[in-house]
């Protein structure tokens, strides 16, 4: 199967996975057996005109422009190698992914690790550790050049917990004519090293993914559940659980152990060619300091040429409550009322990880020789109603609902 690759075009769903391996790298055969070796990567630059936050595009990474410094390339730079083999009716695929991560380090890590048996042309069999299909971009959502923007819109991509799993899946192609369908199911956990001495734990992803492509359209439905685990908040839970049935109860709503986490998404994309429309939607639950966020976002552009002019709205909205008034401070001795105090204020601190925010965007992507392309984007990023958003190292002058313009800058590559 061959994938031709086009620049800055939303791939069908159902082919992301085989972006990579079709097409881009070196290759070589050997004793029957064909190999390969590709690539990508993203030298990237943001700057944020707000000091008193970091802005990041993900909740597992440590900073990036604001109050830590002005310009920063931890925002979007990366670079991944993958190795395709392919035997017969089997294949495999490793791809390890360098990134900025939660303690700051580029150490890297596995992404997808997994073997696939071909069982008929349209119907295969994968296991090991594979990309959650869970929005449009999910199995290329790393690999910048790819996607018109700089980056995918972090008000739908940038807070979702989950994006692989070890486990497996099994895809089941279909279709009439041009009309043609891709129909996955998959089943895994995970055990996710956040690096800053915390894991995240999730058992039982099952879920189902279908993808429909004719023509210039392509679009994708799915939905996923598991059960979550982490250690995240643990000290305050405890100290919430000695203040009686309240604390205790405090305690068991938020706590991250064991909650159910449910996502559903769907996404459309029409792009003929001269010009494209892309919009995705989802809904994610979790009864814990997670909450539920509904968000969307929605994005079009030219192209001339080389160049392709866009402009994109995303938007996070929180259904849960940011706030939590706590434990009761009234008849408290005054030494347990201010402990209460700093406890209700470390649970509101977690509950303003809920995403409300949204992002106004408009940027020119130049495809200046083949396999690169440059990027360059405005934004207005607008957390509110409490809401953190996309912003951490917050300052004493920090405030919800401040609008902050990030500018960005990024050279994509694929080899």
């Amino acid at each position: 199967m061959t994938q031709r690759l086009t620049p800055g075009r939303l791939l069908p769903a159902a082919l992301g996975a085989a972006l990579l391996a079709c097409g881009l790298g070196a290759q070589a055969a050997e004793a029957g057996a064909t190999w390969k070796l590709s690539g990508f990567g993203t030298l990237g630059a943001a700057h944020s005109s707000y000091r008193n936050a970091d802005y990041i595009a993900s909740s597992l990474k440590r900073d990036g422009p604001g109050y830590s410094r002005s310009w920063s390339a931890d925002v979007d730079s990366r670079l991944g190698v993958q190795v395709d083999v392919a035997r017969g009716r089997w294949s495999g695929v490793v791809q390890v992914v360098s990134e900025q991560r939660l303690d700051g380090s580029y150490l890297p890590q596995v992404e997808w690790a997994n073997v696939k048996y071909q069982v008929t042309p349209d119907f295969a069999l994968r296991a090991g550790r594979i990309a959650l299909p869970v929005f449009l971009a999910a199995d290329y959502r790393k690999v910048g050049y790819t996607v018109p923007w700089v980056r995918t819109p972090v008000e739908v991509y940038g807070g979702q917990p989950l994006s692989g799993s070890d486990g497996v899946d099994a895809t089941l192609r279909w279709g009439r004519g041009a009309l043609r369908h891709t129909t996955q199911a998959f089943y895994g956990h995970t055990d996710l090293d956040l690096r800053n001495g915390l894991r995240v734990q999730a058992a039982a992803i099952a879920g189902l993914s279908h993808s429909i492509e004719q023509g210039a359209f392509s679009g994708r439905v799915s939905a996923i559940t598991g059960s979550l685990t982490t250690d995240i908040g643990k000290e305050l839970f405890t100290a919430l659980r000695a203040f009686g049935p309240r604390g205790q109860a405090l305690a068991d709503r938020y706590a991250i152990v064991d909650k159910r986490l449910v996502l559903v998404s769907a996404g459309a994309s029409y792009d003929p060619g001269a010009w494209f429309l892309t919009t995705e939607a989802g809904r994610s639950r979790n009864d814990s300091l997670l909450g539920e966020v509904s968000a969307f976002y929605i994005g079009a552009g030219m192209r001339f040429g080389a160049f392709t002019p866009y402009v994109g709205y995303a938007r996070a909205r929180a259904e849960s409550p940011i706030m939590d008034p706590g434990l009761p401070l009234a008849g408290l001795p005054p030494r347990l009322a201010a402990t209460a105090g700093m406890l209700n204020a470390g649970l509101n601190a977690y509950l303003m990880t809920i995403a409300n925010q949204s992002t106004l965007s408009a940027g020119l992507r130049w495809d200046f020789a083949p396999d690169f392309a440059l990027k360059a984007q405005v934004e207005r990023v607008r957390p509110q109603d409490g809401s953190r958003g996309s912003f951490t190292n917050l300052q004493p002058g920090w405030r919800s609902g401040q609008t902050a313009h990030v500018t960005s800058v990024a050279l994509d590559f694929v080899f």
